[in-house]
């Protein structure tokens, strides 16, 4: 079952989706805080992970980020970590006031960039019991050191000049700068890294694009995001578990690798065979084994 829900944060208004169980007739259920990727939505891939696991018996909640979706806040396609951090936060005690959740069994589900967002929010907020990930991302090394670390720290003084102008253009009216996420069109990225082809292919065709999703990302987001680090801190979890699944042929799976490292003994590595970052989104081949891991996880963690 589905139900549209609204809940505040930070004096936002976000828009959520709170999937369960569709034999589900009475008793508080355990509860799992799903966040979406840096410029998505909650109706693609959190979409995709809380079907499966309202299907084994959770409550899985959705949401679209504050300033984006149908979710409240102006700059429309602002990229603050720590409002997305609060957001999450925000989900989790939304929960905690319904009945029908069990306020001491709720864990959190982060995909690329939440997948930084949750275990950051997760880290101070005893509230989540676990913490699960799937292709995970720290946004502010993969805009700032470029993917794999290539780019020189020249970029980011570059970046940060161009922010404070913008802040100053929008205070004398003008609208706000933005820059894509994915590449609009799939011509001249022959060369492209796989991560850049694949998130052309899944957010900007029929295969996963979605009306709410535009794309686009407000470009003085870079001052917030320069001093958002997701993993800095990650030892405060312990002795809370931590899941991180990755593809095996993911250009990505190096932020989850060292996290897992970081982290310690609570802390676990899952990788599964074939599958690229976007593909876990939502091929079902690698879909499936994610989400019986997550399921088994979550079945270990939330327990009664």
């Amino acid at each position: 079952m589905k139900q549209n829900v609204t809940f505040p944060s930070a004096g936002l208004n976000l828009a959520g989706i709170l999937f369960t169980p569709d034999d589900h007739t009475g008793g508080a259920l355990p509860a799992v805080v799903v966040s979406h990727p840096g410029g998505g939505v909650k109706e693609q891939t959190a979409s995709v992970y809380a079907e499966r696991l309202a299907r084994e018996g959770y409550a899985a909640l959705v949401f679209d980020a504050a300033y984006q979706g149908e979710s409240e806040g102006t700059p429309r396609g602002l990229e603050n970590p720590f409002q997305r951090a609060e957001d999450v936060r925000a989900a989790v005690t939304y929960l905690t006031t319904r009945e029908d959740i069990d306020a001491g069994r709720i864990g959190g589900l982060g995909i690329c960039a939440s997948g930084g967002y949750v275990p950051f929010a997760a880290q101070t907020d005893h509230r989540i019991k676990a913490v699960g990930t799937v292709s995970a991302v720290d946004l502010r090394s993969l805009l700032i050191e470029g993917l794999g670390r290539t780019q020189g720290p020249e970029v980011l003084q570059g970046m940060l000049d161009q922010a404070g102008a913008l802040r100053t253009a929008e205070a004398r009216g003008e609208a706000p700068a933005t820059l894509t996420w994915a590449p609009e069109s799939p011509e001249g990225l022959e060369e492209a890294p796989v991560l850049y082809r694949e998130a052309q292919d899944y957010y900007r065709t029929p295969r996963g694009g979605h009306c709410n999703s535009d794309n686009q990302w407000v470009l003085r987001s870079i001052d917030q995001i320069a001093q958002y680090d997701s993993y800095a801190m990650i030892g405060l979890l312990s002795p809370r578990p931590l899941l991180m699944i990755v593809g095996s042929e993911s250009d990505t799976a190096y932020f989850s690798e060292e996290a897992v490292a970081k982290a310690g003994d609570n802390a676990e590595l899952f990788v599964v065979d074939g599958a690229s970052h976007v593909s876990l989104y939502d091929k079902d081949e690698h879909v499936t084994p994610a989400a019986a891991k997550l399921t088994e996880f979550f079945g270990e963690n939330l327990a009664a």
